[in-house]
């Protein structure tokens, strides 16, 4: 009887649910396809770059200008002293344009018209010698037509032509036609006036000898490219010739090509160009594009209202009708029977069991948001860690010890396992860190890492966040890779971000410290590792005394150490000769060098080949103002955001360094050694 009660119910809802997908089948085929192929196009002109909305459509990155005749100019000419050698700069516009359909897997098709000037010059010299790999006589100028896939990467100087960048990993796709004045043997290239095709290298696919043409790129002509390219078919077509003469009648190169390998569906278009020994100025007069990109567009059903009227003619629709008429009422009467039944059998079986002892019932956890933050076991933490496996250790201090792991669900996660001794002997109060902990949980904000949860058992003081992918800033200043100062420049802005929500919510993060900045798969900065260990009298005295101002201190040493690629405090052997030792301490020496007017000193050496070196400048005049005392000069977070985004002017700041800057540092606690402690009252 107890298996006839389970599947009888079942049996019926089993039949009705077959029922209803024979209706949905039968009824399908009636549906019009709601897919519509459609054509996105975008269009660009720039007659010259003379025009307001230049500033904002095209995007200036490394050594690139716009001078006063309305060209852009690569690199960048308007100092009179600058050395022209080893540069680099990109002019792209500002937006992403769609060249890829993924559904179809077709690149778009596009046509663009482009009048250049390649200007030589005397500041480079054909025998010196070129250190960064170019050919026969020294390394390369060229000026390359490129699909880039962000809008922050600047490339190598000299045979690179600014296309490709140390920072770029395997899986970084770009297309480029370059228009190459340095034959570089290494590269494969045929002669020192050459156009290239290139796939995701700096390797040409092809190459074309245009002298065959009668095209001599380094004759100071203005010269213009013609680039069609048919998606649909792959077929590429590019023509060049003096602007003179107008349009050529013979290709330079005509054939298949197949891009669709080498391209997202959306890419940032724009130009790069670069100088080695030898130096040229690339000159990009004016600028034309069409791409037209194929895309599936759902528009409504065909159906309408006038096909559901019941014809009162009775046409041959109207033995549908009956039919769906009759699923209807099949599935209605089966419906009624299942309820039927199930109140029969439930009414039945509570007699059964009223005489039973009556259980309570077995406590349930409330369903939660998955990615709400909660409270998380010790087991559950153990066995996402591998019971804290040293294998999974990814850093300690003596506050703490971090590792990374993986929950149940498959998300990846790092936990901060605060240590007990150290609470215990610094006297931490951890009734209000708990408190403080579950506050900051409730933060979101796109550059601040998410806390996932905590766990509070077994005298266990735990934190957990998600699992951020590409490391921390740290590891990216001191390794080996060269962090593009474009880069650089947006983590620092985002942190900024940061850093300024949490001082609008009355909250301080307290540890901030290249080691607490972690870089996101699209070198997004995020700022994690809250500084919520402290201990009794220093936690009181931080609150009242310095709490958000010592987050703006921190921050102007971190402008510091991002600009100079290290860290703020080095042994002295590893510190600069020429210096005598006096930049062991970063912040020391940027105002010495603020004081001799030597601020260029402080700057990475590394990335001087991307760099704009006003905007490092700027940069660490930004980080020295952060240092100020607060009553003389200290801004606030969203005033350092305004001089980030270069919108407005920053102060004078003071001819010397001031006697006493502010007694917190991350490494010293509340005094450092090198400045006068001010007094806390």
């Amino acid at each position: 009887m107890a298996s006839v009660t389970i599947l009888l119910p079942t049996i019926i809802i089993l039949s009705t649910f077959i029922i209803s997908l024979i209706h949905v089948a039968a009824t399908d085929h009636k549906k019009p396809d709601a897919q519509v192929a459609v054509n996105v196009t975008k269009h660009l002109s720039f007659p010259d770059f003379n025009s307001p909305n230049t500033a904002h459509s095209l995007m200036l990155l490394g050594s690139s200008v716009v001078d006063k005749t309305g060209r852009v100019q690569i690199p960048d000419t308007s100092r009179n002293d600058a050395d022209l050698k080893h540069l680099a700069g990109r002019a792209i516009y500002a937006y992403p344009i769609r060249v890829f359909d993924p559904v179809t897997r077709t690149p778009a098709s596009f046509q663009t018209t482009f009048s250049f000037q390649l200007e030589s010059t005397t500041s480079g010299s054909s025998s010196d010698g070129d250190n960064d790999g170019g050919g026969q006589g020294g390394g390369g100028s060229g000026f390359t037509f490129m699909l880039a896939p962000d809008e922050f990467t600047v490339g190598r100087p000299g045979p690179w032509l600014g296309m490709l960048n140390d920072a770029c990993d395997e899986e970084y796709k770009a297309v480029g036609i370059e228009f190459d004045t340095r034959e570089n043997v290494e590269f494969g290239d045929p002669n020192d006036n050459h156009i290239g095709i290139n796939l995701g290298s700096i390797v040409s696919t092809v190459t074309v000898n245009v002298s065959e043409f009668g095209v001599d790129l380094k004759n100071g002509e203005v010269q213009r490219a013609w680039i069609d390219y048919d998606g649909k078919n792959r077929v590429l077509d590019i023509r060049l010739g003096p602007d003179s003469l107008g349009y050529p009648a013979k290709p330079v190169f005509a054939g298949e090509l197949d891009i669709s390998e080498f391209i997202n569906e959306y890419m940032f278009v724009g130009f790069s160009a670069s100088t080695g020994n030898f130096t040229q100025i690339h000159n990009l007069i004016s600028w034309n594009l069409t791409a037209v990109s194929r895309a599936s567009l759902r528009v409504p059903s065909l159906e309408t209202c006038e096909s559901k009227i019941v014809k009162e003619n009775g046409d041959e629709d109207d033995d549908g009708g009956s039919l769906d008429g009759f699923f209807i009422f099949v599935s209605v009467v089966l419906l009624a029977v299942v309820a039927l039944v199930s109140l029969y059998y439930n009414r039945k079986r509570g007699r059964e069991q009223s005489n039973e002892v009556a259980m309570l019932p077995v406590g349930k956890e409330r369903p939660r948001p998955p990615n709400k933050p909660r409270r998380f076991t010790f087991s559950e933490i153990s066995s996402a860690t591998r019971c804290f496996d040293e294998l999974h250790k990814v850093a300690c201090d003596e506050r703490s010890d971090t590792y990374r792991g993986a929950l149940l669900n498959g998300c990846q996660v790092v936990v901060k396992r605060f240590s007990v001794v150290y609470f215990k002997s610094q006297g931490v109060n951890r009734r209000h860190m708990c408190k403080e902990i579950k506050v900051m949980s409730r933060l979101r904000h796109p550059n601040l890492v998410p806390i996932r949860g905590w766990c509070f058992d077994h005298q266990e003081t735990m934190v957990v966040y998600d699992y951020v992918s590409n490391g921390v800033l740290d590891d990216w200043l001191n390794g080996t890779c060269v962090l593009a100062w474009s880069r650089r420049l947006k983590v620092v802005r985002d942190v900024a971000q940061a850093l300024n929500y949490l001082h609008s919510q009355k909250l301080a993060h307290k540890n901030v410290k290249t080691s607490s900045v972690f870089i996101d798969i699209s070198v997004r900065g995020l700022l994690g590792d809250f500084g919520f260990v402290m201990s009794g009298l220093e936690s009181s005295r931080f609150e009242e005394a310095v709490s958000q101002a010592a987050d703006v201190f921190e921050f102007g040493v971190l402008l510091l150490e991002v600009v100079a690629g290290r860290n703020r405090y080095k042994p002295k052997p590893e510190s600069n000769p020429e210096s005598d030792g006096l930049d062991s301490d970063l912040l020391h020496w940027a105002w010495t060098m603020h004081e001799t007017n030597e601020k260029e000193k402080v700057v990475d050496g590394r990335t001087r080949s991307m760099l704009n070196m006003d905007q490092a400048v700027r940069v660490i005049e930004i980080g020295l103002l952060c240092t100020l005392k607060e009553n003389t000069g200290r801004p606030s977070m969203s005033k350092v955001i305004e001089y980030l985004n270069f919108e407005t002017e920053i102060p004078e700041l003071p001819s010397s360094r001031p006697m006493a800057l502010y007694p917190y540092t991350s490494t010293t606690q509340l005094c450092s050694n090198s400045y006068i402690c001010a007094s806390f009252k």
